[in-house]
């Protein structure tokens, strides 16, 4: 089973921004910058977003996900499958985790999560010695 080391949760925790890829209803990809934090104990990716967007209603339809961050020659893609949540506990997490590597983030009533469960990751920084 795969098992982050300390670069790979280094480079997770640094402030890089990320994009996400989703799939439109024509399959053709969605991709978008987000800001996403990774979670090691809950080997999750959280994505802080509108309900009304249109990343959270693809993710709704088809729930295989791709978010990718990079530094120069140092990259991270971690591919799972996404759930979008609106519960208050899940949201808050999210949010605080947001804050801790970017910024507290605006306030916003319409505020979903996009949790993705990891199932493969790849790059130069792939979370394995």
């Amino acid at each position: 089973m795969w098992q982050p080391d300390d670069e790979f949760l280094a480079f997770w925790t640094e402030r890089h921004l990320c994009t996400l890829t989703t799939r439109r209803p024509d399959g053709s990809p969605h991709v978008v910058p987000v800001g996403a934090t990774f979670d090691p104990d809950a080997r999750l990716v959280r994505v802080i977003t509108s309900r009304a967007s249109r990343k959270v209603r693809n993710a709704a339809a088809d729930p295989v996900v791709a978010v990718c961050q990079l530094d120069g020659r140092r990259w991270s893609t971690v591919e799972g499958t996404a759930t979008v949540r609106d519960d208050a506990e899940a949201v808050a997490e999210a949010v605080r985790r947001y804050a801790e590597r970017y910024r507290q983030p605006r306030v916003n009533p319409e505020r979903v999560v996009i949790e993705i469960a990891v199932r493969r990751v790849m790059g130069t920084v792939r979370g394995t010695s």
